[in-house]
């Protein structure tokens, strides 16, 4: 295209601009407008917005801003495309305060009512909204709210409620507030969905008000709102944590009968649940009824096994990775040494440990640390200064736990204060920098 003469229209470039940007290759379309601009093709403001879009994408919103500002200098008008754009690409990078700010200055300078399409509507409230509750900025999103509301005219809708009402859940001891908003939106007409009792149901879980969470539940099963999967994982987790094994089941049971699918969080809760309980036979039963082909999974029944006490278990576990053509990961190795030094079976977890290092998987700086509080714990000295030297060989640091330990052992005369150097080599700055570290 670029070397016909005369050069094709702007059409023909912003199409295959288009092309390659809908496959996600937004490096590559940058590069592409360039040689346009290179070219001196006259491009329009299809061709800045998709530009701004690559550039949102690529985290690089300064860049996005930059196109904005030329586009102005040109006078290319900007549409709403371009700042809800420009507004994704803020949310994207967490600037969330920023994407505020520019909401708002599009609305009291009028950038945005140049056409009807322009207008900001629920659905440019609710983006922000709801960002603002996912970074637990409720103060921040009821201000837009109000805004929204009572200065634009605008009614809220159930995603507007359900956003807050999520915001809500989330702090602590505001679950009573997002029950209110609950109220008002039945109150307004408005009719909550699935995602807004979901959302109220994992709220009361959080915060262990089983009662409440049920009746919720019971609630939405009355109005017809069909519970999903996530609304019986939210109850099914906190059965399982509070040792309500035979309410989780019933609910496991209610699960099947209504041909809803457990997924890997359903039988996480369930499995990690029989096992703290004593369970073993039921949990392993579950455990191959799922078929499990995910390391992760594993290490969470792992690390659920051997925080219960239960380490023939993890072990049982740790073997049949094998068994099923897994490799344990950095965290499966990790999950196992801290258990096994958990239960004073610290020469095991050396053998597994130098297992590691003859492996594709070697230990990381978390490894060292879990091995070495082990050590320690155990008044086993013989291979500290071992591990210390090689931490410090491998660039790998101590963190607040691990130092404490290693300090309260020398104090006690169980370690040598000429390791004391070595310890001070192996300590992060910012920690040595934090308000709290007061070294003994």
């Amino acid at each position: 295209m670029s070397q016909r003469r005369p050069l094709p229209s702007v059409v023909e470039f912003n199409q295959l601009l288009q092309s390659v940007t809908k496959m996600k290759h937004f490096s590559p379309s940058l590069g592409m407008f360039k040689q346009m601009c290179a070219l001196r093709v006259p491009v329009d403001d299809y061709t800045m917005n998709i530009i701004i879009k690559c550039c949102c994408h690529l985290y690089r919103t300064n860049e996005a801003f930059v196109v904005f500002t030329w586009n102005f200098k040109r006078g290319i008008i900007p549409d709403v495309f371009t700042f809800s754009t420009l507004l994704n690409g803020l949310v994207l990078e967490d600037k969330i305060l920023e994407a505020e700010i520019f909401f708002k200055k599009l609305i009291k300078n009028k950038l945005c009512e140049q056409n009807v399409g322009c207008k900001p509507n629920v659905v440019t409230y609710n983006t922000i909204i709801d960002s603002l509750c996912k970074d637990k900025m409720i103060d921040h999103a009821f201000k837009l709210f109000k805004e929204m509301v009572l200065e634009k005219g605008i009614s809220p809708d159930v995603i507007t409620y359900s956003c807050l009402i999520d915001g809500l859940c989330s702090l602590e001891g505001k679950v009573e507030e997002a029950e209110d908003a609950f109220n008002i939106m039945i109150k307004k007409g408005i009719v909550p969905n699935i995602v807004t009792y979901s959302t109220l149901v994992d709220g009361y879980c959080l915060r262990c008000e089983m009662t409440k969470a049920k009746n919720i539940f019971d609630l939405m099963v009355l109005r017809d709102v069909v519970p999903n999967v996530v609304t019986y994982n939210s109850l099914l987790n906190r059965y399982c944590k509070t040792l309500k094994i035979d309410k989780a089941m019933l609910l496991f049971q209610e699960m099947n009968e209504k041909g809803l699918k457990p997924d890997v969080v359903t039988y996480n809760s369930m499995i990690q649940g029989l096992f703290r309980v004593g369970h073993c036979g039921d949990a392993r039963k579950l455990l191959d009824e799922m078929h499990a082909k995910d390391i992760v999974v594993y290490t969470i029944l792992i690390d659920g096994a051997s925080k219960c006490r239960k380490f023939d278990i993890a072990k049982g576990l740790f073997l049949d990775l094998t068994y099923r053509g897994m490799h344990p990961n950095i965290q499966t190795y990790n999950v196992m040494i801290c258990g096994l030094c958990r239960d004073g079976l610290v020469g095991d977890a050396k053998q597994l440990f130098l297992k590691m290092g003859e492996s594709s998987c070697r230990p990381n700086n978390v490894t060292y640390r879990v091995l070495l509080q082990g050590y320690l714990k155990n008044n086993h000295y013989d291979d500290v200064e071992m591990l210390l030297q090689e931490m410090d060989g491998r660039g790998y640091s101590l963190d607040a736990t691990t130092l404490s330990l290693l300090l309260d052992q020398i104090a006690g005369g169980s370690l040598n204060n000429t390791l004391l150097d070595l310890i001070g080599k192996l300590v992060p700055k910012e920690l040595v920098n934090s308000p709290n570290f007061s070294p003994k």
